[in-house]
């Protein structure tokens, strides 16, 4: 036992008899016990407020029986989960026992007992009475879970459907406005954006599954800080700021603020936090944003003045499907899972993240600390600037969804190039050997062969070595990523791709660049 008195188990000794509540109480305190004493019925009750861990009853004391106080303590809530161990010189028949025992008593001692006796049983009521907290708190756990899970759904369905139906409407609109140019202009610009909505639901939801799975892999290098948050801040003003009339203040350092960390991985952090300082703030709300360098740590304050956290709130605020206030958190969208991503992701790059508010209606801050690199190192372009410039005329799509490589193919026609398609592997392998293209767009879930084997028997080919080949697929995983990388592949990019980014690569024919590969 410890000797810790706070950790040290406490049992109740209730007995008139001095002699014998000496005696008992000594072998306990001997024992590893804290021990409080009661000479009465009433005065145990009283006691048993302060939930000890065990209660020691003799049956016969004073005012109130045994057998009572065992069933008052047993039938209050707030006291049932105490062991209760009954034990009689007098009282010591087989009936006794069996009456002490059907009155919720979880043990019982016929006097004289050995101490050793005494403390074995007390140990072993001890233990079952933890083991039964313990189960019954992760049972609580699970209760809580499954309500959060259910509520996450309920939030999940309600949120892939209001895009969905701005789009549908959208698209009906647009079918029927051919003589109405602003009408289609409208339209589009809903689509696009609801689209673009979308496609972040499915980018959180795979990095949730890869957060609790442990499964997301940083691929750092020199990042000023000062910088990233700039893009973040216009980012979130473009985004959000300017349609809700909110002010986006930011205060940088004149000078770099350098950490090592993944840019793609970082700009996810602030562009969270942004989105929820925007998310819950009101309309005209002020948000401001500092950059700064603390000693070893790099610290980024995100405040707003917005709706705020209750303070039994702010320990939950980064769990799993929590939600600040579940009747806003409908009305303003998201998946309470924006604030597990920040915290792990920063976990990930050796920092911390907190989360405080002055009180509901108060507005929040959330402030991130990563290590600073002391020595200055070149830092990462995170917007990928190709360093070589080659002439690329011909695009080979290579895709067996119908919709996705003729808009694939329609996409990179108004960008210019000449575009051949196929829908099967062993015609994209052929088209590619033949044709020769600068760059092929391969899926990987293919009929006949996959994409994985088409890149490797390009590249085996004398023909197809120096081909570009991008996998653009709906396979996320780390492990697709490896695999592709291996096969032959140069970048491995997860649907959907900004057509901006494709653009980018397209135009570029720069060695392979693993940063702008998602995985």
């Amino acid at each position: 036992m410890s000797e810790d008195p706070v950790l040290r188990p406490t049992v109740l000794n209730v007995n008139d008899s001095p002699a014998n509540l000496y005696t008992t109480s000594r072998i306990l305190i001997g024992a590893g016990f804290r021990v409080i004493e009661a000479v009465d019925g009433g005065s145990a009750l009283e006691q048993a407020k302060t939930r000890p861990d065990l209660m020691l009853l003799d049956v016969q004391v004073p005012d109130i029986s045994g057998i009572e106080v065992c069933r008052q303590v047993k039938e209050n809530e707030s006291t049932a989960s105490i062991a209760v161990l009954m034990t009689s010189a007098n009282y010591v028949t087989l009936e006794s026992k069996v009456l002490g025992l059907e009155h919720a008593a979880d043990g019982y001692l016929a006097q004289p007992f050995e101490a050793a006796e005494l403390v074995a049983m007390v140990r072993s009521l001890v233990r079952l009475r933890h083991a039964e907290q313990e189960s019954r708190k992760r049972n609580d756990r699970l209760v809580e879970a499954d309500r959060r899970k259910d509520e996450f759904l309920a939030m999940l369905a309600h949120e892939l459907r209001n895009p969905l139906a701005a789009a549908t409407t959208a698209l009906y609109l647009l079918e029927k406005s051919t003589d109405d140019p602003a009408r289609q202009a409208r339209s589009k610009d809903v689509i696009r954006r609801q689209l673009g909505n979308l496609g972040r639901l499915v980018d959180e939801l795979v990095d949730v599954s890869r957060v609790t799975r442990g499964k997301i892999e940083l691929r750092k290098e020199s990042v000023d800080l000062s910088q990233l948050v700039q893009r973040a801040v216009a980012l979130t003003r473009e985004r959000w700021g300017t349609a809700r009339g909110q002010q986006i203040e930011l205060t940088t350092p004149p000078f770099p603020v350098l950490v090592f960390g993944d840019v793609m991985r970082l700009e996810q952090i602030f562009n969270n936090l942004l989105d929820n300082a925007s998310k819950y703030s009101e309309k005209n709300g002020r948000i401001t944003v500092t950059v700064a360098v603390n000693g070893p740590a790099s610290i980024v304050r995100v405040k707003d003045d917005g709706m705020g956290l209750a303070l039994e709130a702010v320990a939950d605020v980064f769990g799993l499907f929590y939600q600040v206030d579940q009747s806003a958190g409908r009305a303003r969208g998201g998946l309470g899972i924006g604030l597990t991503l920040v915290r792990t992701l920063v976990e990930l790059h050796e920092g911390t993240v907190a989360a405080g508010s002055a009180g509901l209606g108060k507005g929040s801050e959330f402030s991130v600390r990563l290590p600073t690199v002391v020595a200055a190192q070149p830092v990462a372009d995170a917007d990928f600037r190709p360093t070589v410039q080659n002439v690329v005329r011909r695009i080979l799509v290579v895709d067996d969804q119908v919709d996705v490589r003729d808009t694939l193919r329609e996409f990179c026609e108004s960008l210019g190039y000449n575009v051949r398609a196929a829908r099967d592997g062993y015609t994209g392998v052929q088209l590619a050997l033949d044709w020769h293209p600068e760059i092929a767009l391969i899926d990987i879930g293919l009929p006949g062969i996959d994409g994985f084997e088409v890149a490797r028997r390009i590249r085996a080919d004398s023909r197809g070595r120096d081909i570009r080949l991008i996998a653009l697929t709906g396979y996320g995983a780390e492990s697709q990523r490896n695999l592709a990388i291996a096969a032959g592949f140069e970048i491995h990019l997860v649907k959907p791709v900004d057509p901006g980014r494709l653009a980018l690569l397209l135009s570029s024919a720069a060695p392979a660049i693993e940063r702008a590969s998602e995985g």
